[in-house]
């Protein structure tokens, strides 16, 4: 998911209840951080997600950068 952030990947789920989605990032060697997960609505990803999830990738390196 690079439209999220740079080392930013997605679990796909897909079961009798539905669609899910798991937005994490694993590129930091002190834990594997978890953006934002959904049920997914629709076909598409949508915005947003998207942007909940790019928001919180930013504001995850900010911390770290601390």
């Amino acid at each position: 998911m690079n439209t999220v952030g740079q080392g930013v990947k997605e679990i796909r789920i897909r079961d009798s209840a539905g669609a899910f989605r798991v937005i994490y990032v694993a590129r930091f060697a002190d834990a594997v951080y978890v953006i934002h997960c959904f049920q997914k609505k629709s076909a598409k990803t949508s915005k947003a997600d998207i942007d909940l999830a790019s928001k919180r990738y930013r504001n995850l390196l900010q911390e770290l950068s601390k």
